[in-house]
C-alpha cells in the first residue's frame, strides 16, 4: 500500500506501508521533480541537478521496510538542512551551483517553505505512530555522495578518507544507542563493506530533528552510500550493485531490529 503526500500543488513523497516494524526509512533525496511552475525559474539542468540529488537510494531500502520516498528534488526544497538554508538562495549553497535565474520570488520560496511544513508534520505523525505501537524506533536516513567531484576523466577521492558508507552518528546519545549503532556496522562489515563513522558527514537536519523531538526513543542513523553504485557524472546505475547494497541493508536491519528489541 502507498499513502502519497501532497504539498505544494504536487506530490511530495510516497509512503510505502511495509511490515510491522519498529525501523523506518527515508529517501530524502531520491526526487527529482519540481512542482508546476518552478521550473521556468531554474537555471541549472536536469543532468546538473541529478548530479548532486541521491538517485536510486529507494531501492537500497530493505523491500518490506516502511519507506518515505521524496519525490521532489533537494533544488526546490532541502529537507535535510534546517528551515532557513532550506531553500538555495546562491552559489555557496549548492557546491557552487548557481540555481536560479536571477532571484527566486518570495511567493515561490513561501511555497517551498510551506512544503517543508507539510513535510516534518507528517513526519512527526508518522514517527508518534511508531513511538507509540512500539516504543523505541529507528530512523534509516538514505543518502549517497559524489567521490569523482574532479571530473568523470579524473581519478575518484582517495578512499582513505571516503569510506563506502559512512554512518552519520553526531547528533545521537552514542552510549545510549551503542548496541543499535554497533550492529549495524557490523553488519555491513560482514557483508564486506568499508563502513565507518562520521568521516564524511555526522548526519543532517532530519537525523538532528529526530533526535531532539524523540530523544529516548528515536535513534536515527545518517547513512551515506558512496556512489559506487552508479556513474555520478550520467546517471547510469549498477543495478547488480544496488541490488547488493540492498541486501547488505536488509541483513542490517534485522541486525539492528534485534539489538533495539534487547535494550533495557
Amino acid at each position: 500500500m502507498v499513502r502519497v503526500i501532497q504539498a505544494g500543488g504536487a506530490p511530495l513523497a510516497q509512503v510505502h506501508s511495509g511490515v510491522d516494524s519498529p525501523l523506518i526509512a527515508f529517501a530524502l533525496h531520491s526526487g527529482h521533480s519540481v512542482r508546476p511552475g518552478l521550473e521556468a525559474h531554474l537555471r541549472l539542468g536536469e543532468d546538473e541537478r541529478l548530479r548532486e540529488e541521491d538517485p536510486f537510494t529507494t531501492l537500497m531500502a530493505p523491500c518490506d521496510m516502511r519507506l518515505v520516498e521524496v519525490l521532489r528534488s533537494r533544488f526546490e526544497v532541502d529537507l535535510n538542512r534546517p528551515r532557513e538554508r532550506a531553500v538555495y538562495v546562491g552559489p555557496s549553497d549548492a557546491w557552487g551551483l548557481s540555481v536560479w535565474n536571477g532571484a527566486l520570488p518570495e511567493a515561490q520560496k513561501r511555497i517551498s517553505l510551506s512544503t517543508y511544513d507539510a513535510f516534518y508534520d507528517e513526519t512527526r505523525c508518522e514517527l508518534e505512530r511508531l513511538q507509540t505501537a512500539h516504543g523505541r524506533f529507528v530512523v534509516l536516513d538514505l543518502h549517497s555522495y559524489n567521490h569523482r567531484r574532479d571530473g568523470a576523466d579524473r581519478l575518484p577521492a582517495d578512499a582513505a578518507a571516503n569510506p563506502e558508507v559512512n554512518l552519520g552518528t553526531r547528533h545521537i546519545d552514542r552510549d545510549r544507542w551503542a548496541p543499535v549503532v554497533d550492529a549495524f556496522m557490523e553488519s555491513l562489515g560482514q557483508h564486506g563493506l568499508d563502513v565507518r563513522e562520521n568521516v564524511k558527514f555526522g548526519g543532517g537536519h532530519l537525523a538532528q530533528w529526530v533526535a531532539q523531538m524523540f530523544p529516548e526513543v528515536g535513534c536515527p542513523l545518517a547513512i551515506e552510500f558512496k556512489k559506487t553504485f552508479m556513474d555520478e557524472w550520467t546517471g547510469e546505475p549498477d543495478f547488480a550493485r544496488i541490488t547488493s547494497l540492498r541486501g547488505a541493508l536488509s541483513a542490517a536491519a534485522v541486525a539492528v531490529e534485534d539489538a533495539l528489541s534487547a535494550l533495557r
